[in-house]
């Protein structure tokens, strides 16, 4: 559905008006902001509170009515602390990350060692903690690295989300080269960034996630396997109102295995065991709000 003139342009002023009003406070009053605003909205407006209490519940089901609402109201004031950070990027340079991102540089080194393989590096992310922060630091850092994203379907929305992005150079999903110059950048020493796709509508490679089964895309172990090069799992989670890149395993693809794909699912399922293992513990800084929830069956 294509949206009008006029749709665009008022989501567009609203989206600036807000991100005057972030950028006018300090990043810690901003912070309390967005803590306060998930809080009142899980606790007192019941913002989705049922359905996500119920997920959670689902996926615990020994905690109590308490404890998974306590794990929603993390979780919503995690996805509103990320969208200051997504209208504050600009501000977040290297002096920043330094100040909120707990040995960053260090990590940058790790996965640099891994680059300069000459073979290039595919680091998953899951949806837990700040996604775009696991980015945005490692490239303030100088690492070369690069993601995919999808386009918004308000183009200035678009525009504004590729600014954003800052130092991290993006591919989109729908371009027909993207696929050969995630090849060619990976061939080059490149690092891409990917959240592994979980909300696939066909029918991929099915994973024990959550307690539940889940339908996730193969297509970034492919990559890895095409280029040979290692897939690092990693997460970037909040602890004490600081980012901690957590680097939870480095898996290689068997340079011997007969199928491509066959060796893509393993890795896959592998990569997706221990990104479970890790939101288990978790929870709160997990993303419990997907409009699609993970372990719904695909469409077809």
């Amino acid at each position: 559905m294509v949206k009008s003139n006029f749709s665009i342009n008022a989501e567009y002023v609203a989206l600036r008006c807000a991100c005057a009003a972030i950028n006018a406070l300090p990043y810690f009053a901003a912070a309390f902001l967005a803590k306060s605003a998930g809080w009142l909205m899980v606790r007192v407006f019941r913002f989705k509170r049922a359905r996500t209490v119920g997920r959670i519940k689902l996926v615990f089901p020994n905690i109590s009515d308490a404890e998974a609402l306590t794990i929603a109201v993390k979780s919503l004031q995690n996805i509103l602390l990320n969208a200051v950070e997504m209208m504050r990027a600009p501000k977040m340079n290297r002096k920043w990350m330094d100040r909120h991102v707990v040995e960053g540089s260090l990590y940058k080194d790790r996965l640099q060692a891994y680059a300069d393989e000459g073979r290039g590096v595919v680091v998953m992310v899951p949806h837990s903690g700040n996604w775009y922060m696991a980015a945005w630091s490692m490239a303030k850092y100088g690492l070369p690295l690069f993601a995919l994203a999808a386009h918004q379907r308000n183009p200035k929305f678009d525009a504004w989300m590729h600014r954003q992005y800052g130092d991290v150079e993006i591919l989109y999903r729908d371009s027909r080269e993207t696929i050969v110059k995630i090849l060619e950048k990976l061939a080059a020493g490149r690092v891409f960034a990917i959240l592994p796709d979980l909300r696939v509508a066909k029918r991929d490679v099915e994973v024990d996630f959550l307690g539940g089964k889940a339908n996730v895309s193969h297509a970034g172990a492919l990559f890895a396997v095409k280029s040979g090069c290692p897939i690092v799992v990693a997460q970037m989670y909040r602890e004490g109102g600081k980012h901690i890149f957590n680097h939870i395993a480095t898996l290689r693809p068997d340079a011997s295995a007969p199928d491509a794909r066959e060796e893509a699912v393993r890795l896959t399922k592998e990569a997706m065991s221990l990104i479970d293992k890790e939101v288990q513990k978790r929870p709160g800084d997990w993303f419990w709000y997907n409009k699609r929830w993970i372990l719904e069956p695909p469409r077809r």
